[in-house]
């Protein structure tokens, strides 16, 4: 992956965190930088770097970006020709792709403990794809969510159940 489509890729996660249900522009992110970090970055140097046409980033840069997407700063370079971050294998492939998918989930919601701990189990589950058709069908019903969470006696999950 290169350094710009990890750049587009966290700016997408970002604007998911932050409730946005959408990425974040590149302006929102410089906006948010000089608010939240009180340091500058122009949107155009975001923009050079996302297409391609600035393939490094100075060291106060990529502590800068490191610092408000909360990623370690090795991560913002381009990845070497031919890596892969999924295993290579014939056997159980897409079950393997979807465990380690929710796996990279629970890592990257490590501070919610209640997520994180459900999509490791997921991901430990014998079948994680019928677990996730089943989450898919359960949010299907209305108000089923809702019962369950009543007879599991979760309160603390109870209210971050969509209604």
């Amino acid at each position: 992956m290169t350094l710009g489509s990890k750049l587009r890729y966290l700016r997408e996660i970002e604007g998911t965190l932050r409730g946005l249900d959408r990425e974040m522009t590149q302006q929102e992110v410089v906006r948010s930088i000089k608010k939240e970090l009180g340091e500058n970055i122009s949107q155009s140097y975001l923009s050079q770097i996302e297409n391609g046409a600035r393939p490094h980033l100075t060291n106060s840069t990529r502590m800068l970006l490191s610092k408000f997407f909360k990623v370690h700063p090795g991560y913002l370079v381009n990845d070497p020709e031919g890596y892969q971050t999924e295993l290579i294998s014939d056997v159980g492939a897409l079950e393997s792709k979807l465990d380690l998918w929710l796996i990279n989930g629970a890592q990257r919601f490590r501070r919610d403990a209640d997520l994180n701990q459900a999509l490791l189990d997921v991901a430990r589950h014998e079948d994680s794809r019928m677990c996730l058709v089943l989450l898919g069908a359960i949010l299907d019903n209305p108000g089923l969510a809702e019962r369950l969470m009543q007879v599991l006696r979760r309160p603390d999950l109870d209210k971050k159940v969509p209604a």
